[in-house]
């Protein structure tokens, strides 16, 4: 992937793995994934639930919990230096401040018994020495940033007295209280309407061409990625299945995992006189494996509709697509689907 990416990027993620060792074995919940992303730039990780998507970012912050997971392999180098290596204190010192994260649930994640106010004071006073005065002052800036009205009255509530589309603003307020160079926003818009959705994706968009800042962008949501992300990484059972821009995935679709998630999207006749068709929508079969006890050869192939007998044998490996720049998968097939 190096040779088609930048040169200086922000984040480099080389071979990531990070295993829970459990009674049962060693799970290995990401396992050998690469990606890059520059400054400015949106990289999409897109995934059923257990793919991996959100423990690859819990690695980038090292929050993995230990026991009983750990990052056994793999470098994690931003702006050069492996935060895979660094001490507790120094990686406190990059966390939040360099490096932020919006969490999945924002009512679990904000503390109900102190203030929207309080909580966002804090993330800001590990790292910053302000007065109480300009304290205030700025956690009411942040609310007012991301969209909350009355934001000196906000400032004063508690988690429960707001909604879920406000809970998730003052997530993304205390994540980008110190401007972070990368933001990592863990399905931001999950359980919101449709309104609140397009709000909050329009937020971040703002936000990121304000402050110039990268976003991964972790989701289901194949829609969400197509309108924000330049880059996309398809996760299963712990692999990068394909990755590539955007553009490309969308236009040249090279994994059957990758088709199946899109071909699961409803759509709408692009013509005037076009006929509204009214089909059930495709579905993927089966469920993701046991990441105790994967298949041999391609961990899709109990879910693909286009097995072959040569899926069963090596596992395949992540390998660049004919005739394109930047576009990475791994099937035997190519993208021939025929």
């Amino acid at each position: 992937m190096s040779e088609s990416q930048s040169l200086s990027p922000i984040l480099d993620v080389q071979d990531l793995r990070v295993s829970f060792f459990t009674e049962e074995g060693e799970v290995r919940a990401v396992d050998g994934v690469s990606f890059k992303i520059e400054k400015g730039k949106t990289l999409g990780i897109v995934g059923e639930s257990g793919c991996g998507k959100s423990v690859t970012s819990l690695a980038i912050m090292k929050l993995i919990p230990n026991p009983p997971g750990r990052i056994v392999g793999g470098k994690i180098l931003y702006r050069g230096n492996d935060l895979s290596k660094l001490t507790i204190d120094e990686m406190r010192k990059i966390r939040g401040k360099e490096i932020s994260m919006i969490f999945q649930e924002p009512m679990t994640s904000l503390n109900p018994v102190f203030t929207i106010g309080d909580q966002l004071a804090e993330a800001i006073e590990l790292h910053e020495d302000l007065s109480p005065s300009d304290l205030k002052i700025k956690t009411v800036d942040m609310l007012k940033l991301v969209g909350i009205p009355a934001p000196e009255k906000r400032v004063r509530d508690y988690p429960h007295q707001l909604s879920g589309g406000m809970r998730q603003r003052v997530m993304i307020a205390m994540a980008l209280s110190l401007s972070p160079q990368i933001l990592i926003a863990d399905e931001p818009t999950t359980a919101l309407d449709v309104t609140i959705q397009a709000q909050i994706l329009d937020l971040l968009r703002d936000l990121q061409q304000k402050v110039g800042m990268a976003v991964i962008l972790i989701t289901h949501d194949l829609g969400v990625v197509a309108e924000m992300a330049d880059d996309v990484m398809v996760m299963y059972a712990g692999k990068a299945v394909e990755y590539g821009t955007a553009r490309e995935i969308f236009k040249r679709t090279a994994h059957p995992y990758t088709r199946g998630l899109l071909r699961s999207i409803p759509t709408m006749p692009t013509g005037r006189t076009e006929a509204v068709v009214r089909t059930r929508l495709e579905t993927i079969p089966g469920i993701v494996p046991n990441l105790l006890n994967l298949p041999q050869g391609c961990r899709f192939q109990d879910r693909c509709q286009f097995i072959e007998e040569a899926c069963k044998g090596a596992e395949p490996q992540l390998v660049e697509m004919a005739n394109s720049a930047h576009h990475f998968h791994r099937c035997i097939k190519g993208g021939n689907f025929a």
